[in-house]
């Protein structure tokens, strides 16, 4: 069994102390979000083959990596170029972000993260030049230090339609998407890393881009060493390749406060959520 830890929220950044004690107990429920009902998930050595955690900020987990010992894992860091306008309660990239990628692929090794620049979304700001100029100073810092990149285009959902339209954000032309797959795989080229995109339907090839797996079943049999009987996951996008896995995360949880969330609702909701959270707990909220 792969665990998605989370696409929901951000556990490694809010919820780590919860997670580590979960590993403890050997187990965590999960509510299904459309139902309410609860599942049991194992989260012994030999019952997990993989854990697959998705963060903004994993500072909270740096000291206590030691406790996954007996666990094949890896990160999907998501580092990118906006301020405060657009990722409202995420720390500073240049004051602490880089510096913790930096620290978290020293502890754990490159081949253990994945930096994603996502999602790549328009401002009158975050024009195609501002996203090329920032993916390559990022680019720049965090040489060697990941095993490949993964980028996506912003999509509108009606969740996020009215934050969008408060914040004069938009999604990005065919022609822009064009120029700025053009620059960053030249970036790419200048500082030896792969670049991939996610759940994106646009050929990108020329450029020497793909299309990557998020949840990926080749870079878990590579960590531990041994076949997976995995499908596609159905629950995804179309445009998705992700092996099926299982999530104990979330949604309306995470207090990042991004504008472009699609896990999230009303940020309200979110704080409350948060503010309700019980570390004993079984079930994250």
């Amino acid at each position: 069994m792969i665990i998605s830890a989370s696409r929901r929220t951000d556990i490694p950044a809010f919820y780590s102390e919860w997670f580590f004690g979960r590993l403890k107990k050997g187990f965590a429920e999960v509510k299904n979000p459309f139902n309410f009902s609860l599942k049991r998930v194992s989260l012994k050595p030999e019952d997990v083959d993989c854990f697959v955690f998705w963060t903004k900020n994993p500072k909270p987990m740096l000291e206590r990596l030691e406790e996954l010992k007996g666990y094949e894992y890896y990160f999907q860091f998501t580092l990118n170029s906006y301020g405060a306008d657009i990722e409202k309660n995420v720390p500073s990239k240049y004051d602490e972000l880089i510096d913790t990628f930096k620290a978290l692929s020293e502890r754990i090794g490159s081949k253990r993260l994945v930096w994603r620049y996502d999602p790549i979304l328009a401002t009158k700001k975050y024009t195609s030049e501002y996203h090329t100029e920032w993916f390559g100073k990022l680019a720049r810092e965090l040489k060697g230090a990941f095993d490949a990149c993964v980028i996506s285009f912003i999509d509108s959902y009606a969740k996020t339609e009215k934050r969008f339209r408060e914040n004069g954000v938009r999604e990005l032309t065919e022609a822009e998407i064009l120029k700025i797959a053009e620059n960053f795989s030249e970036i790419s080229k200048e500082y030896g890393f792969k670049i991939n995109t996610c759940a994106e339907s646009a050929d990108l090839s020329r450029f020497g881009i793909g299309h990557s797996n998020c949840i990926d079943r080749e870079r878990i049999e590579a960590l531990t060493g041994k076949l997976l009987e995995v499908k596609k996951d159905k629950y995804q996008r179309k445009e998705c390749g992700c092996c099926e896995s299982t999530d104990i995360g979330a949604y309306n949880t995470c207090i990042h406060k991004c504008v472009y969330c699609y896990a999230n609702g009303a940020e309200k909701t979110a704080e409350n959520n948060f503010n309700r959270h019980n570390v004993n707990s079984s079930v994250l909220i």
